[in-house]
């Protein structure tokens, strides 16, 4: 059968481009590593423009809001495009999305890696014309070890600014937390108790655990340390409107520490700019989180505050 039919370009091409280095940071060793991100953004068919020799001639610059995407593992490194098609939907409602790779707590200790974030940060800032990005409106968001590096960036907290790309603001102008473990005092705590009650716990000391391997250094003075990585210390008035999501079976990242942060933002006066949705059965980053309510919750939060 032959058919014809007129489906219209009433959706534009996403396309995906990979291997963005953003920045370039030692290891503890002082080796030099090359940090990568990819962008993923609705522009039509580029490959066609490339092909026809006409790509950036007559292309019509729309800016969008951009939204940083930081994936979890523990601080021990993953792959920056894992779950990157999980954001999809948000490219698919007009938003340019960056997904970075930043240092694991084996590479650098605690806080080059917000560091990381604040650099591709401004680095999206210093290439938004190539990226068609609009600077004033970006975003950021992140599950697990990256909401939590999500949340310290929402605070908007001056003095994490490396000298790369220097001339642009790392700020950002909404937050998204998927249960992030934005206290590492009380994650720590929560890990010995748990090694004390089950010998056969993954942990066997504290500076084992995800937060541990993170901030390094002498145990005895690794909570103490540990404050500088606590979202509750660094709450102002320059702190990002933030969407906070968090299952009611979470096994590994207590409930508590997103119900405790949110009040904390409640009780310094910003209740007007915090969201806290508890998810029925939700575990660490379980299907629940990707569900179509949630994210229309999600798109909702981005484009009060980005559009």
């Amino acid at each position: 059968m032959r058919y014809y039919i007129d489906p219209g370009r009433k959706r534009p091409s996403v396309n995906f481009i990979d291997s963005v280095v953003y920045s370039h940071r030692p290891d503890l060793d002082g080796n030099m590593l090359d940090l990568e991100m990819s962008i993923m953004l609705q522009n039509g068919n580029s490959e066609m423009r490339i092909a026809a020799g006409t790509e950036g001639e007559d292309r019509k610059k729309l800016l969008k809001p951009a939204i940083l995407w930081i994936p979890g593992g523990g601080y021990r490194g993953c792959d920056k495009n894992l779950m990157v098609a999980e954001c999809e939907y948000l490219v698919e409602a007009g938003y340019v999305v960056a997904s970075m790779y930043y240092r694991s707590s084996a590479q650098a200790k605690y806080p080059e890696q917000l560091k990381d974030v604040k650099t591709a940060l401004r680095f999206l800032r210093a290439n938004a014309e190539k990226y068609e990005i609009d600077p004033d409106r970006i975003g950021v968001m992140g599950r697990s070890a990256g909401g939590h590096l999500a949340a310290m960036a929402g605070m908007n907290t001056e003095g994490y600014d490396t000298e790369e790309w220097a001339d642009y603001s790392s700020e950002v102008q909404a937050t998204y937390d998927m249960f992030g473990p934005v206290d590492f005092i009380k994650l720590m705590e929560a890990d010995e108790i748990a090694m004390r009650e089950n010998p056969n716990h993954r942990w066997k000391t504290v500076e084992d655990t995800h937060a541990g391997a993170l901030i390094g250094g002498d145990p005895a003075t690794m909570k103490e340390r540990a404050k500088e990585a606590c979202t509750q210390y660094f709450i102002s008035d320059k702190m990002a409107p933030i969407l906070i999501m968090h299952g009611d079976a979470d096994p590994l990242v207590p409930l508590e520490i997103s119900e405790e942060f949110y009040q904390q933002i409640c009780d310094a006066g910003l209740e007007d700019r915090a969201d806290l949705y508890v998810l029925k059965n939700g575990g660490h980053g379980t299907p629940e989180f990707f569900q179509p309510e949630v994210k229309e919750i999600v798109v909702k939060f981005f484009d009060k505050y980005l559009k």
